[in-house]
């Protein structure tokens, strides 16, 4: 169809040549009526005036055909019009009966039960780095080391004013029994006595003292060996060997982070929260699916654990951590993930695949698939939807045949053709049928003896390949 500047300019072009023909002639013929002298051969005279008949003719069927072209171009055909007007080809699915889940979507973000940044508890230089990064730890294995000696030093000496000091108890002991003979017999004062027996006592406490020492002197020197206190993966090093560590090193050694379990923290709408909470006051089990950024790859399987004990005021929302064991390591710290957590289960509910769902005047519909090839707009009320299947409450039953593919030119009445599912990824396998099809059609419509109906010339030809699809 040429655009309508186009057709402006040719219209013009076409009524400007005619106007300057007539203007032409026009002057001819004034001039011949002035000067009579003026007079052409009957041989020369004739033509022209043929000429300009044939002219005008031209013109008025150029004129006629363009506006009948323009009009044809504007008024394009109806696809589908008219009884005898070609089956459509479509993709049926039968409606089945099953389980469907009430699921709840939400997103979340992975968090790690437990996250230890490893620091030193004492100072000293780093002797012994017993871990590479990545690495997979136990509770309890060694991280690194730290310069002992300056704290086994400690140690010895704490131990050394330790001796020194029972020995001065023992014989402030033995002196305090000698005091407590004579003053029995009058023989000493009591007041040597009195003295003898705080001396004891300060002794007691000076030991005291000293095995506290030699005891914090024994941490220390544990604290050179550092250990994992939790299962989990080894991050980066933070420090290199041979640096001077200390307890006020902002970034510590290293990050350890357990990851089986991990946990995932995702909110939910406060509607939601009297059902969630009434399953597991009954004591059910909510698993919990873990999915990427898209949704269509599922990257672990849990369980709810529990919800936060008040909600988001800002959001209208509420916090639930679910925990998944996490074995094959998809779920990393503060991954991005969505979470579908199923809420309960209907039994033996009518489903059908939500492609096969239509929404229009008459509200939610499907076309349904009747015996004589034909469909019908259907009515239906949905329910819950999982996935890609939904619950049909009422207006379908199990059995009927929906159409789940080519409903976009359908309507009440029109006749189709049944095609697999598999033609609509194979075009080739497609365009064959369709030109059997044809061929079969053109057949039954030729054969005049028998006066076969063109509509159940349709009919064969689906019941044709239906039987096909079969074989």
């Amino acid at each position: 169809m040429l655009p309508r500047m186009w057709r402006a300019r040719i219209l013009g072009d076409t009524w400007s040549r005619a106007s300057s023909f007539v203007f032409l002639r026009g002057q001819v013929m004034d001039q011949h009526v002035k000067n009579p002298l003026i007079v052409a051969p009957e041989q020369t005279r004739r033509p022209s005036r043929w000429r300009g008949v044939l002219t005008g003719c031209v013109v008025l069927a150029v004129l006629a055909g363009i506006v009948w072209w323009t009009r044809q171009q504007a008024a394009p055909p109806q696809a589908g019009a008219g009884r005898n007007a070609g089956p459509m080809s479509i993709v049926p699915e039968t409606v089945g009966k099953g389980d469907i889940g009430v699921s709840l979507n939400a997103l979340g973000t992975v968090t790690s039960l437990a996250t230890v940044t490893i620091r030193s508890q004492i100072s000293g230089y780093l002797m012994k780095i017993d871990f590479k990064e990545g690495d997979e730890v136990k509770k309890g294995d060694l991280i690194a080391e730290i310069d002992s000696r300056p704290y086994e030093a400690t140690l010895a000496q704490a131990k050394g004013q330790l001796a020194r000091d029972e020995a001065q108890l023992k014989g402030a002991q033995v002196d305090l029994t000698r005091y407590q003979n004579l003053a029995a017999q009058n023989a000493v004062p009591h007041q040597t006595l009195d003295t003898q027996v705080a001396l004891v006592a300060q002794y007691q406490g000076t030991v005291e003292a000293d095995r506290a020492s030699v005891k914090s002197a024994e941490v220390n020197l544990q604290y050179c060996h550092i250990v994992s206190p939790i299962n989990g993966r080894v991050g980066l090093r933070q420090v290199d060997l041979g640096n001077y560590v200390t307890p006020g090193d902002t970034n510590g050694l290293v990050v350890i982070t357990q990851l089986e379990p991990i946990s995932v923290l995702f909110t939910l709408p406060e509607d939601n929260l009297q059902a969630v909470a009434k399953r597991l006051k009954e004591g059910a089990v909510l698993p919990a699916a873990a999915y990427d950024r898209s949704g269509a790859n599922k990257l672990a399987e849990g369980s709810l654990q529990t919800f936060d004990s008040q909600i988001d005021a800002t959001t209208g929302t509420i916090k639930l951590r679910g925990q998944f064991e996490n074995d094959k390591r998809t779920l990393y710290p503060n991954q991005f993930v969505n979470i579908r957590l199923l809420l309960d289960t209907h039994k033996d509910a009518t489903t059908m695949s939500t492609a096969g769902i239509q929404r229009g005047v008459p509200g939610t519909f499907v076309y349904l698939v009747n015996a004589d090839s034909t469909v019908s707009v259907r009515p239906v009320k949905l329910g819950v939807t999982d996935g890609d299947r939904v619950e049909v409450l009422s207006g379908l039953t199990p059995g009927d045949r929906v159409v789940i593919d080519g409903a976009d030119k359908l309507r009440e009445g029109a006749k189709v053709v049944v095609r697999s599912a598999g033609d609509t990824t194979n075009p080739a396998a497609a365009a064959k049928g369709a030109a059997a099809n044809g061929a079969a059609k053109g057949d039954v419509k030729g054969d005049g003896k028998d006066g076969a109906d063109p509509d159940k010339a349709g009919g064969g030809n689906h019941k044709r390949s239906e039987d096909g699809q079969k074989k």
